[in-house]
């Protein structure tokens, strides 16, 4: 289907292919991994041909109907539904001449080509398509101009998913759909009859959709057969074998090369130091292979640490323009939870998200908020707020107006942003890192919880591997909305569901909510109504998970004032040693000096003594975590 030979690109001068080659067979479900910015939608764009290599060739089935995603469907007055239709430019085109035909011939051929390709069934094809990426049939008929940017997004990607190319190309598809439309996609594509070359960082979606992986790594292309977690085992394997292969060289050519060394001048030796010397240069050792480095997220502990409850819903409604959205959310939420927000798309999350943000205000009942409680709200629509003119650099400057550039530099550098990003215009950043970005700046003043409204679009795996690092390393609350079932799954131990007009705790897993929106165990409305019962095993897990964390709290807060207690004796110790240092200090004031270094002695006996305290509180934390 799809040939790849010898191919070099680069971009501004910077390599992005380097003599890469790769087949795709025919038939392949594939997915397209890489490091951001490592090319990949490049490589869409050089098989769509708007751009053309440098060297090398990119041949596609000449007979082959290539389909991608467009921006986003146009905000014209056709309806949802016939904007999906016309995507199938074949059949369209066929309906129009069979309506001006006058050959009896060409019109028995259309309508046999219009038979072939199921035509009759067209419109419910559509209609189909459109339910599983979250078009309800009333939403189907409304025009394409009411609708946001996402919802749009979500049109086009009907659309060439309805006209079934030969060649499917996916950059990203799950990034503006919910778990929902997740889910029917994994299946959708999995069962799709032709090719598919998607870029995707979902690791669900790769190790349920597809059957073989393309890797980009340092310009060239690889490929694996098996899913996703194949591919990554194959290719650590690999690494190790490669590696392990190199070492025993470099050691091979160490040896021989000490012979050379100590014999090539001798004269009963001259001949074999020669020898070994040819062999040397025929030795060429395997390169060593790594994982390129990916820059961890850094949250900054909580400023302040709110009192328990955070936050406390009872019988809280919300919604826009005095109509209620949600209502009769009764619930709380405490300092170190970890809640993931389900539901089917429409149904409230991002309204609730808003509600703790503040940006919404309750229209009923009565919600307590602790006073110290600073919450950070990050969504995707917010990278709409970042100063397309203005480097990461220059957006901390507001936010650090007295502290010195080093400083600066390096709290954007805590942010995952490399020496050169600090001073690129936002607009030219990559979305990963403008997503960094922006993640940084929300979080900037310390809040004590996170609200994360699909926070791994645009970042590539081990990104999202370091945001849930990050996240599990911090110190607050979070509540996550995603469709990323690995970021849920690795940071989460409390479902809530929002379904049925209201917020409450969902008592089962994630895997039983998958089997419920599959249709294995019924429908939508029977996965909110499970909300209020069985899950008893799970829900223990989850209560105990709590109540863990409520008693290792009173541990935590001893640990964290222990530490603020060293850093301000350090800083103590720092003046005094500095005072120490200067030499006027013996010869003005020598009684100075001998308070000084008494001072200096006191300030290291409590160092030592805070730390032994630190390290056994540590101890046992640790202990008790691990029980």
């Amino acid at each position: 289907m799809l040939t790849i030979t010898d191919l070099h690109y680069r971009i501004e001068g910077r390599p992005l292919f380097e003599g890469a080659s790769v087949t795709l067979p025919t038939g392949a479900k594939t997915g397209f991994v890489g490091r951001n910015g490592s090319g990949k939608t490049t490589l869409f764009n050089l098989i769509l041909g708007t751009i053309g290599p440098e060297q090398g060739t990119v041949d596609v089935n000449r007979r082959a109907r290539i389909g991608t995603v467009a921006q986003e469907a146009p905000a014209s007055d056709m309806t949802v539904l016939e904007m999906v239709l016309a995507a199938d430019t074949e059949r369209n085109a066929l309906l129009d001449e069979a309506e001006t035909a006058t050959d009896p011939h060409r019109i028995a051929d259309i309508h046999t080509r219009l038979a072939d390709i199921d035509a009759h069934t067209a419109e419910a094809r559509a209609s189909t398509v459109l339910k599983g990426l979250g078009f309800g049939p009333e939403r189907q008929n409304i025009p394409c101009r009411e609708l946001s940017g996402g919802w749009r997004m979500r049109v086009a990607l009907a659309g060439v998913l309805f006209s079934q190319p030969d060649l499917l190309l996916l950059d990203e598809p799950t990034n503006y759909l919910d778990l929902e439309g997740t889910l029917w996609l994994e299946r959708y594509l999995a069962s799709y009859p032709y090719t598919v070359f998607m870029i995707s960082h979902d690791r669900d979606l790769l190790n349920k959709a597809v059957d073989s992986i393309i890797h980009l790594d340092r310009g060239k292309l690889t490929y694996y057969k098996g899913a996703y977690d194949t591919f990554e085992e194959t290719r650590r394997m690999q690494m190790d074998l490669q590696n392990k292969a190199r070492e025993k060289t470099l050691a091979q050519i160490e040896h021989m090369q000490k012979f050379v060394d100590k014999f090539r001048y001798k004269a009963t030796k001259a001949k074999q130091a020669q020898s070994r010397l040819k062999k040397i240069e025929k030795l060429r050792p395997p390169e060593a292979l790594f994982d390129e480095y990916s820059a961890p997220f850094t949250f900054p502990e909580p400023r302040k640490s709110p009192a328990s409850p955070m936050l406390a819903f009872d019988d809280v409604s919300v919604g826009y323009d005095e109509k209620p959205i949600l209502s009769r959310i009764s619930n709380r939420i405490d300092p170190e939870d970890r809640i993931a927000l389900i539901g089917v798309n429409g149904n409230g999350k991002s309204t609730f998200a808003k509600l703790i943000a503040g940006e919404l205000r309750p229209m009923g009942g009565r919600m307590e908020r602790a006073r110290t409680l600073e919450v950070a709200y990050f969504a995707q629509h917010q990278l709409d707020l970042l100063k397309p003119e203005q480097t990461p650099y220059e957006h901390i400057i507001d936010l650090m107006p007295t502290d010195s550039e080093a400083r600066r530099r390096s709290r954007v550098a805590q942010m995952g942003l490399s020496t050169s990003r600090m001073d690129t215009k936002a607009r030219n950043l990559s979305g990963g890192e403008r997503a960094r970005l922006l993640m940084g700046l929300v979080t900037f003043s310390g809040p004590g919880m996170l609200i994360l409204d699909e926070p791994t679009n645009h970042l590539d795996i081990d990104s999202r591997d370091a945001l849930i690092h990050a996240l599990n390393d911090f110190k607050g609350a979070v509540l996550i909305i995603s469709h990323d079932r690995h970021i849920i799954e690795s940071t989460c131990d409390t479902l809530w569901i929002a379904d049925q007009g209201t917020i409450s705790v969902y008592q089962d897993d994630l895997d039983t909510y998958q089997r419920l929106l599959t249709g294995h165990q019924g429908n939508d409305r029977q996965a909110g109504q499970s909300a209020q019962s069985g899950g008893g095993d799970r829900k223990r897990e989850r209560q105990e998970a709590a109540a863990r964390r409520a008693e290792l709290a009173p541990l935590r807060k001893e640990i964290k004032i222990l530490e603020q207690k060293m850093e301000a004796t350090r800083k103590a110790l720092a003046r005094v040693e500095s005072q120490l240092a200067d030499p006027e200090i013996y010869t003005g004031d020598p009684d100075g000096a001998i308070r000084l270094g008494i001072e200096k002695s006191r300030l290291e006996s409590d160092i030592a003594s805070l730390e032994d305290t630190w390290l056994e509180k540590s101890e046992s934390y640790e202990e008790a975590k691990a029980l």
